[in-house]
């Protein structure tokens, strides 16, 4: 009998714990009936980090799709009045988007939604073990280029 690989155990692990933080995300989202999809959320945050209203190729580029996935995500929260189309004042033939405050609502909700599913995914773990964790993150997200003091 051959002992499990301890990396693919790991691999797992991780795994079946982001799925835990996207169900129990939802679950809190569905509670505060944002009306919005996963995909569509993740447009919502990424604008508001947006100096300016980017263009739609920013927007595709930024979230690594193809620009027509940004096009339908622009379509259903522009519907829902989340966003809006703008025209770029220096040249016309482009299009920004621009948040709405719709949309400022959404990401409050969005946040406050993120923030609930963090406290209760969290909540066995000490304050120590939180910020070892964190650390640990860090190192896995950054891929180790990030120089801690």
């Amino acid at each position: 009998m051959t002992s499990p690989d301890p990396d693919a155990l790991l691999a797992e692990q991780l795994l079946r714990l982001t799925r835990r933080v996207h169900r129990i995300q939802k679950r809190h989202l569905e509670r505060r009936d944002v009306g919005i999809t996963p995909a569509q959320s993740r447009l919502l945050r990424t604008l508001a980090h947006f100096g300016s209203p980017p263009r739609m190729a920013d927007l595709a580029e930024y979230l690594e799709v193809v620009p027509r996935a940004v096009t339908t995500l622009v379509d259903g929260l522009e519907a829902s009045g989340k966003v809006c189309r703008v025209p770029d004042p220096t040249n016309r033939r482009v299009t920004r988007i621009e948040l709405t405050e719709g949309g400022r609502r959404a990401l409050g909700e969005l946040r406050a939604a993120r923030r609930a599913a963090a406290e209760e995914i969290l909540a066995p773990l000490t304050a120590q073990q939180r910020e070892q964790l964190g650390g640990l993150l860090d190192t896995l997200v950054d891929g180790g280029t990030t120089k801690h003091c």
